[in-house]
């Protein structure tokens, strides 16, 4: 588990209890004695107002084609969650280095660290 990877897992839902499989991006390696890792949620759900946190990921293009996600889907960074390894239930794909940074950059710049 490196960040930049794209697993299927466990996502809390923000507003019930409960939890929905879906993609995320790791954002962390595992983390502590009971592996954990941050990661941000993905969806197929484009906003109609993309957020300057929000990552568009075209699966038909050449930067993204190693992200085996089957359409066009977003990477909302202000939609974290830290979850138990085990939350992970598969492997999909990455994003490659320059895709990684560039997530990096909005994040520090969306918590202003």
């Amino acid at each position: 588990m490196r960040p930049g990877k794209i697993h299927l897992a466990k996502f809390p839902f923000g507003d019930l209890p409960g939890m929905k499989l879906r993609p995320v991006l790791l954002l962390t390696g595992a983390i502590g004695s009971i592996p954990e890792v941050l990661v941000a949620y993905i969806t197929s759900v484009l906003p109609a107002h993309p957020l300057s946190s929000d990552i568009l990921i075209d699966p038909t293009t050449p930067e993204f084609l190693n992200t085996q996600l089957k359409v066009v889907s977003a990477v909302r960074l202000h939609k974290l969650a830290t979850i138990h390894c085990s939350g992970l239930a598969r492997f999909l794909g990455r994003i490659g280095p320059p895709q990684y940074e560039a997530a990096q950059v909005r994040l520090r710049a969306l918590l202003n660290v």
